[in-house]
């Protein structure tokens, strides 16, 4: 209780939290609540796709252990040093750990997004998808990180073994997760959380961290679906504006946040998981979409981001990358603004 004391009195010495009751109009609206009590999109419900295409894609998942790694992103030794040293100096800098796991300096803060560095993330590890690629830098070889960005519960986004290790490795980690999940990191041990809803900010060191709208869902058992909130992040300075999309369908708040929050120097689009399109098209885009979402947001670049990691749809793994890349080619971005960086890769923004 005590050790809780003590955390809870060092957040809130580091993190003023903004929930825009009644001082002034926030930028945007919480996040919608249905008739049943439980949180929804902007667009109402989604679509998954009806039985007859969600049961075989299940059975094609149970072959994922048969599956080939060809096409799976390239890894580059990084082992910590420059981010380790840079966190004194804080150029800015994103670096892909794999999946949707970005570790960002900037404003002189170093911070994780989605963290994930379990082999299977799974509630039953022995069945979950392998990961192709290992992390693209040691746990133990990240510099001190000041905060967690988590977008939704599910496991390949929330890893609470990740989640356990970071903040045993420092009790003043702080983690910024959606309304809904701060009982469930509690729960394991986890206690310095900050809850926010859409449109809530919290300061941090002179960052500003915004909890934003996003189309997706949650659910990590049988019966919780929606009980926990989805975001997007965007944590804001005077230097530097980045942009997490987390997990994510297209919709049309990529371009209010664009106009309320950009332009961003960069933002962190995800440009996989979406085969079969008739199940993912709501809830996951594609790489086109990711591109139009980056300029919606008026970034002036887009990092490719959740794909090639896992085997979690149909698409072929270098199928993302292709894609978005030729789609970046025909929009504003180019070659020079489309970023497909390789794990591990560390790059100044």
């Amino acid at each position: 209780m005590r050790r809780y004391t003590i955390l809870t009195l060092l957040t809130l010495t580091l993190v003023s939290v903004s929930f825009s009751h009644g001082e002034s109009e926030p930028l945007f609206k919480k996040a919608p609540i249905g008739d049943d009590g439980r949180f929804t999109n902007l667009a109402g419900d989604l679509s998954h796709g009806s039985f007859g295409v969600r049961f075989p894609f299940i059975m094609r998942r149970m072959g994922t252990y048969f599956r080939s790694a060809d096409g799976a992103p390239i890894q580059v030794a990084n082992d910590g040093a420059f981010l380790r040293e840079n966190a004194r100096h804080s150029k800015p800098t994103v670096t892909w750990i794999g999946h949707a796991t970005l570790l960002v300096q900037m404003e002189h803060i170093t911070f994780l997004t989605d963290p994930t560095w379990s082999n299977r993330p799974s509630p039953v590890p022995i069945f979950g998808p392998r990961r192709f690629v290992p992390p693209g830098l040691a746990i133990d070889d990240l510099p001190p990180i000041d905060f967690v960005l988590i977008s939704h519960n599910h496991y390949d986004h929330l890893d609470l073994p990740t989640l356990r290790l970071l903040a045993a490795r420092n009790a003043n980690t702080l983690f910024f997760v959606p309304l809904g999940n701060g009982d469930l990191l509690r729960r394991h041990g986890i206690v310095n959380v900050q809850e926010l809803d859409w449109g809530q900010t919290a300061v941090y060191k002179g960052a500003t961290i915004h909890s934003l709208p996003s189309q997706h869902w949650s659910k990590r058992s049988l019966r919780d679906d929606h009980k926990a909130l989805w975001s997007s992040w965007a944590v804001t300075g005077d230097q530097r504006r980045f942009y997490f999309a987390g997990d994510t369908g297209y919709f049309s708040g990529f371009a209010d946040i664009g106009r309320k929050l950009g332009p961003f120097d960069l933002a962190a689009v995800p440009i996989g998981a979406y085969e079969p399109r008739a199940m993912m098209r709501e809830s996951h885009m594609n790489p086109e979409e990711a591109v139009r979402a980056a300029d919606d947001l008026r970034a002036a670049a887009a990092l490719g981001i959740h794909f090639g990691t896992f085997d979690l749809s149909d698409e072929p793994l270098d199928e993302p990358p292709r894609r978005f890349n030729d789609a970046a080619a025909d929009a504003v971005f180019g070659e020079a603004g489309a970023w497909i960086l390789n794990i591990g890769e560390t790059r100044e923004f």
